[in-house]
């Protein structure tokens, strides 16, 4: 395919109606009024009133051969990656699932990346990839994952970088590890540990915690996170980097859900059995200071509260259910349908 010109100044955005996606196209709005926003989601896990009206959105997976219309009107500049369903835990159970989603998707992504000559693609990838790794994680460390979401996010990066090699596709890879904030998806029983808190809080349930604890996380407010990501996109110090995004303050799951009651001033805990899951899963941050210009303002008490009250506004929904499981042997007590 001939290289075509960009004649505007256009952004994609995938999982537009998700977390990160919707709060992400919300700040270029507000930021960067010059460019246009067009944004795609399934709305499996994203919803419509997550949509800023002012962007241009359409109901697609990033995997369908649709994709390429969507590309060849809108010929976007930039293009955040950021669909995916991220549920560490929960990938063993439905693995093509999640190969079709992370893998499948991300390469159609990538193949209109390179036939529309995008300046730069910029894919959010995981903590996971590392697994094993001794932390604090660094972006230089061998990845080693330790569950299929994160052998898919480390493909989806082997690929792009391939990508980068062979077709000149221009990249940055994001890191980020455990952000949260308003807009995100409380009522997912597989992912979103803060979330997961909040929606067992208002529904009057104890909040559970795996094993005892004592796995230790980083948790990033969004809110710190979007002008990094900006960066991302934008910034010559960013091609072709591997970046960890996020918090560099670590918390025990306990701690956190400590943090978590005394914000709400309720609340008590139940501990259920351990998953499989690494232990220590905490990042080096100084890389995004230095390239993304990252600044970690945001406490977890702080940031908490602000979810807290726009948790506590929203519509009645049910808790998503996986509808089928792939593979059940082996399946955690705490996620069988005769719960």
């Amino acid at each position: 395919m001939a290289s075509i010109p960009h004649m505007n100044k256009t952004i994609l955005i995938t999982g537009a109606a998700g977390f990160i996606g919707s709060q992400m196209a919300d700040w270029i709005v507000g930021n960067h009024p010059e460019y246009e926003v067009v944004g795609i989601d399934t709305l499996r896990g994203g919803f419509p009133e997550n949509v800023h009206p002012k962007i241009t959105f359409y109901k697609m997976d990033a995997g369908d051969a649709e994709l390429a219309k969507i590309f060849a009107k809108h010929r976007p500049v930039y293009v955040y990656h950021f669909a995916a369903y991220a549920a560490e835990g929960l990938s063993p159970f439905i693995r093509t699932f999640n190969y079709r989603n992370n893998v499948v998707a991300t390469a159609n992504v990538v193949n209109q990346c390179i036939a529309y000559d995008v300046k730069r693609l910029i894919f959010t990838s995981s903590m996971a990839v590392y697994g094993k790794g001794k932390p604090p994680f660094d972006e230089e460390a061998a990845p080693a994952p330790i569950d299929p979401y994160g052998i898919a996010k480390y493909a989806c990066e082997l690929d792009i970088e391939v990508a980068g090699e062979q077709h000149g596709l221009d990249w940055c890879v994001i890191r980020p590890h455990n952000v949260y904030g308003p807009k995100q998806n409380i009522w997912d029983k597989y992912r979103n540990v803060l979330g997961i808190w909040m929606y067992q809080q208002m529904k009057g349930e104890a909040m559970t915690i795996f094993g005892d604890g004592e796995q230790k996380r980083a948790f990033s407010y969004i809110g710190d996170c979007l002008p990094p990501l900006w960066r991302a996109a934008t910034d010559p110090r960013a091609s072709k980097q591997i970046i960890n995004l996020g918090s560099g303050v670590f918390y025990s799951i306990n701690e956190a859900n400590a943090v978590m009651r005394k914000v709400i001033g309720a609340g008590k805990d139940v501990h259920v059995e351990a998953r499989h899951e690494v232990k220590n899963a905490y990042p080096t941050w100084q890389k995004s200071e230095r390239i993304l210009d990252y600044h970690d303002k945001t406490n977890l008490a702080d940031g908490l509260a602000v979810m807290w009250q726009w948790a506590q506004k929203q519509p009645e929904r049910p808790q998503f259910v996986w509808p089928e499981y792939e593979l059940e042997k082996g399946l955690y007590s705490f996620w069988k349908k005769n719960d």
